[in-house]
């Protein structure tokens, strides 16, 4: 009976020391997932910029073709200095997709770049350079070696598209294998902890530690795949995130505001089924797909057929599906083209009246049906109310809930600002729900400004 109690606090002090050092590994797991992701999203970023710099670099190579012939037919110098500015800016943007690819090691589509650019200096050389020695030249020779250069090139950089598109794809697929490989590493330390848990009961103590590593995890994981928006030109953007699952603060609801280019911006707001840190393990996934198609793509139809397919390959679950609204917004001329999936959850307030957005396709993840797209013309201080089925689902005590029409009200009558309004909005939905909120809930709001009095 003497060695009772040594013997007890020999067995607390060694369970202590496995939940210590099993601690470590799984904070150390962690730590080294989420750089791994990162390192991969970097990776498929860079590659998504080679793609948009190889579009520019076509444009500018067509400028200096069209410079050219401007010149041949005017003699007007103004053509040779643009020829000349064009061609600049074709050898920066080359250079900075070589160092891309060279950054990835991406043997194949660099020498493909190589021979792309010999080709332009061959065309430089050969086409270009004689016609501005010699602007009186018959040019019917020039123009049939202008053809043989240009088909030579339209190959190539179909060939370079390819690798970088199935280079941008692979990476895609990698993101979802380490997804994946973060529950699955997640449900074995969760399970390793449940059973240590229980053997440090015999001891009367410790539990609390399982549940300190779960948050620690939690957090993690909400770092990494937190819902994010941007700055757009002469628009004002607010968002809102309230979690049906609060003591997580993470779920299944996503949104997104990415800027493609100096003046087109994708908008996208989606809704997964399911609830909690198993939904936003897909957010991610979900953010990170539909921008890279969005890259290659400006027909949001278009968009969410790709979306479809490849959601179906990579999940592989038929009980999982995916509600999801894309726009394409040009902020130079406001127009705004998107696509529905099945999400009813968008409006449009103009004047102070509100509509809703009609849904263009099914949702995404069941079956393989056409998606269309729609086209709205948007005016200064418009107001693009985008939100999840947490917004309209919502209950009071009765048990009724807020619907289309209702949520309609809260925006005619909410602030005028972004900001403001995705907050007023997340407001009613607690004071109405209560406890009662059951769903996760994603607000997005895009507001117009005037271009003469945004201050941009």
């Amino acid at each position: 009976m003497k060695n009772a109690p040594v013997t007890h606090v020999t067995g607390t002090l060694l369970m202590t020391a496995l939940l210590v050092l099993s601690l470590a590994f799984a904070v150390q797991g962690a730590f080294e997932t989420q750089a791994q992701i990162a390192g991969t999203f970097a990776r498929e970023a860079q590659i998504q910029q080679a793609q948009i710099l190889l579009e520019e670099m076509l444009r500018l190579q067509i400028d200096e073709e069209n410079s050219l012939r401007g010149y041949s037919l005017t003699r007007d110098p103004f053509y040779v200095g643009q020829y000349r500015q064009a061609a600049a800016g074709f050898d920066g943007k080359e250079a900075a997709i070589r160092a891309v690819l060279s950054k990835q090691q991406m043997a194949g589509p660099r020498r493909l770049l190589h021979q792309y650019s010999d080709l332009q200096n061959q065309w430089r050389s050969g086409v270009a350079g004689p016609l501005l020695a010699y602007p009186t030249q018959r040019l019917v020779e020039l123009d049939k070696r202008n053809k043989v250069f240009s088909d030579y090139e339209t190959r190539t950089v179909a060939a370079i598209r390819a690798a970088l598109a199935d280079t941008d794809s692979e990476l895609v697929q990698s993101t979802a294998l380490q997804l994946n490989r973060t529950s699955y590493l997640r449900a074995i330390w969760v399970l390793i902890f449940g059973i240590l848990a229980i053997l440090f009961n015999v001891y009367g103590s410790r539990l609390n530690r399982e549940l300190e590593q779960e948050r620690t995890v939690t957090q993690i994981l909400q770092k990494a795949f937190r819902s994010e928006s941007m700055p757009l030109p002469h628009c004002e953007v607010g968002s809102a995130y309230l979690s049906a699952t609060s003591h997580l603060a993470v779920g299944g609801d996503v949104f997104d505001v990415y800027r493609l280019s100096s003046n087109r911006a994708l908008v996208l707001i989606a809704d997964i089924s399911g609830k909690g840190v198993d939904a936003a393990v897909l957010t991610a996934f979900i953010k990170f797909m539909v921008r890279a198609i969005a890259v290659r793509h400006d027909d949001p139809a278009k968009m969410l057929s790709e979306f479809n397919v490849a959601f179906s390959k990579a999940v592989g679950d038929p009980y999982l599906f995916v509600s999801m609204f894309v726009g394409l917004l040009d902020t130079a001329t406001f127009r705004l083209d998107y696509g529905s999936a099945g999400h009813d959850c968008t409006f449009l307030r103009r004047r102070g009246q509100v509509r809703q957005l009609a849904v263009t396709g099914p949702v995404l993840g069941v079956m393989e049906e056409p998606f269309s797209s729609e086209t709205i013309e948007l005016e200064p201080d418009d107001m693009l109310v985008l939100s999840t089925d947490g917004l309209t689902e919502v209950r009071n005590r009765k048990g009724k809930p807020l619907l289309a029409s209702g949520a309609a009200e809260l925006i005619a009558a909410g602030s005028e600002h972004a900001q403001r309004l995705a907050d007023e909005l997340v407001d009613a939905v607690r004071a109405r729900g209560g406890v009662r909120v059951r769903d996760d809930l994603a607000i997005l709001t895009v507001r117009v400004l005037d271009k003469e009095h945004d201050g941009g």
